[in-house]
This record gives C-alpha cells, structure tokens and sequence, in this order.
C-alpha cells in the first residue's frame, strides 16, 4: 500500500483506548502528516470518553465497521497483547497496514504470521518499540556506528517497574499474556538489537509471581558479538525501581541511555574508558551524588515536548509514502527475534529470586 497525495495527512484509528493508546493519541498531534480519525472500543462510555478527550467522536464497536472505513489509513493496536496477532491479521487482510503495540505478539511464531500475512497482502507492519525511534536513542546507534568510542566491548541494562502484586491487574494475569519478560523485557532485548545486533541467550533466571507469571529476571545474550546483561522485574516499592539505564562500555568510552531507558530523555557520553558506572538507585540523594562523581564529557537532550510516540508514527508514514512494507529500523523479523529469547527466558524452570 502506497499514499501516493503527499498533501493528505494520513488518518489513524486506534484500536482500544487505555493508557497507552490516550499517550499515542496526545502524540499525534506532533506527527504533520497525520491525524487521528476513528477509535475501536467494545465499550461505548469508554470510546466516548476517549474521543471527548482527544477530539475525535468517530468510534465504531465492532471490528468490520472499524476496518471497513474506507477513510481510515492506518491502525495502531494498543489492546492487551493476547489480541495483537487476531487483530493485526485482520487489519492486514483488509488492507490496513497496522503498527501493534509492543510486544507485537505473544511468541515468535505470531510474530511470524504477522510478518506472513504483511508480505502476502502486500500491507505495512511494524512493532510499536517507540524507544527505537527517539532522538536520544538513535543518537547513541549513531555514535557508536561512528567507532570513535572503540569497539563496544559489553552492555548492561536495568529496567525496574513499580508495580505491587495485584492478582487481578493485567500484568500479573496468565490468561491477559501478564509478566515482566513481556512487558518490560522486550525493551533492553530490542534496544540492544537495535545498537548493537541479533540476539543469542546465553543465561537466565527468573522469578515466579503469585499468579504464576514472571515477576522479575536476570538474563545475560549476546547482541551481535557483544555480551549484555539484563535485568527486569516489577517491584513492591519506588525504591526498589533501580538503575533503569542501558550502557554500552566501549574500548575508549561509554555510551548511557539515561533512566529510564523507555523514554531515553538524555544521551551521556563519557570519552574515556570505565569499567563501571555506579548505579543511579535509591534516594533522591544518593542519585544525585552517583550523578555527580561520574559526570559525563558530553550530554544529549533534546527539548522533546512528547512523550514521543510521534518519532515512530513519522516512521511509519514516511514508508507507507515510499511504498515500503517494513520500516528500516523495525523489521518484523527483529520482532520475532527478540520473542524468541523471551520464550527461551521463561522456558527455564523459575528459581527463587529476586534478581536484580
């Protein structure tokens, strides 16, 4: 599918409307090409409440009403993951190329017929890893793409959630696709593919929550011959949330996604060789002070007045414009990838944790 009237904006339906979709429908906006059009909700006070916030009352309840508009150009799906691959196959087949919320499925085999019905229908789709597309992050690609660091010798990532055990909360729900590994772990996963290469797992240890699902990880791969340590998990307090930051320890320097790394509001670049950065957890002070004692030689930061959903919506507009059905820096081959060591993750039997 190609848009071939530069002039048009290209118009969005947004299929579900919890939090992440209202983030995705605020970001809009900032997209120049692009407007939100309709919203798919079963429930018809929640689709009024979304469009009332955002500006938009065009809401259809039920699946064909949604796609078949011929006005719609594009669908961002932003339900609960167990849906993702239903309902982007469906969107395909009908012509509607589709960027599906992270995790773009429940395993690498969804993922794979994902990427099948995309190449067979000759339709557009992307996983919604916003972190890929932010300035800062593809600022970091570009630094250490440059070599002047050395060649990248280890990467380490934290990502620590709080979020209390709520037996009934979707995070913690089996039947809901609930856990850490595939709600927080696809981050670190894609962000290291994205710097730095495919991925191998080498090692993992995980931690059952009540309900069963997985409440937090260690797990140590390979992205593309660089060895990085992970480590995600929900937490009982705010404190306990952690470092939150990916780093990349080059021959000559390092690289740091600033915390959290999801939103990645800051690049720090350190022009000489470390063999470790404290972590910046725990009180206000104590960050403050970790900050301060390892002051980086260069900072990245641009003004971003997002939350910055918007990069990857520009992502995908420019390559339905070309006439592209992947986009360069999301292939849904990547997407499977990253499952695939998710899967081998929570294949190993649970230890006793925490691991942190």
């Amino acid at each position: 599918m190609t848009i071939n009237d530069d002039k048009k904006p290209i118009r969005w339906g947004i299929w579900s409307t919890g939090n992440i979709a209202s983030k995705f429908a605020r970001d809009l906006p900032a997209v120049s090409d692009a407007i939100l059009h309709s919203i798919r909700s079963r429930d018809v006070a929640s689709a009024k409440a979304f469009g009332d916030k955002h500006g938009r009352n065009v809401a259809a309840f039920d699946d064909d009403r949604f796609l078949d508009d011929p006005d719609l150009d594009a669908v961002y799906i932003a339900s609960p993951h167990i849906f993702h691959c239903e309902q982007a196959i469906k969107a395909i087949e009908r012509g509607k190329p589709v960027l599906v919320e992270k995790p773009l499925a429940m395993n690498a085999a969804e993922a794979r017929k994902i990427e099948a019905a995309s190449k067979k229908h000759g339709v557009l789709a992307m996983e919604a890893t916003w972190t890929r597309f932010l300035p800062t992050t593809q600022q970091a690609r570009a630094i250490l793409l440059s070599g002047d660091l050395g060649k990248p010798v280890r990467a380490e990532a934290t990502l620590h959630f709080y979020c209390p055990f709520q037996p009934n909360h979707r995070l913690f729900d089996p039947a809901l696709g609930g856990g850490a590994m595939l709600d927080l772990g696809v981050y670190p996963l894609s962000i290291a593919q994205f710097l730095l290469g495919d991925l191998q797992l080498n090692d993992a240890r995980w931690a059952a929550a009540p309900s069963g699902v997985d409440h937090n990880a260690r797990f140590e791969f390979t992205a593309g011959d660089v060895p990085v340590d992970a480590a995600v998990g929900f937490w009982e307090t705010r404190q306990e949330q952690g470092d939150n930051r990916f780093i990349v320890y080059c021959e000559n320097g390092v690289v740091a996604l600033d915390r959290p790394m999801v939103a990645a509001p800051r690049v720090m670049v350190w022009k000489r060789p470390l063999k470790q950065l404290p972590l910046i957890e725990g009180s206000k002070l104590k960050r403050v002070w970790a900050k301060y004692r390892y002051k980086p030689d260069a900072v990245f930061a641009p003004n971003r007045k997002t939350t910055g959903l918007n990069f990857q919506v520009e992502a995908v507009n420019a390559a339905l414009r070309a006439g592209q059905l992947e986009v360069s820096d999301m292939p849904l081959g990547t997407s499977a990838n990253v499952l695939e060591i998710i899967e081998q993750v929570i294949g190993r039997a649970p230890g006793t944790g925490p691991y942190r």
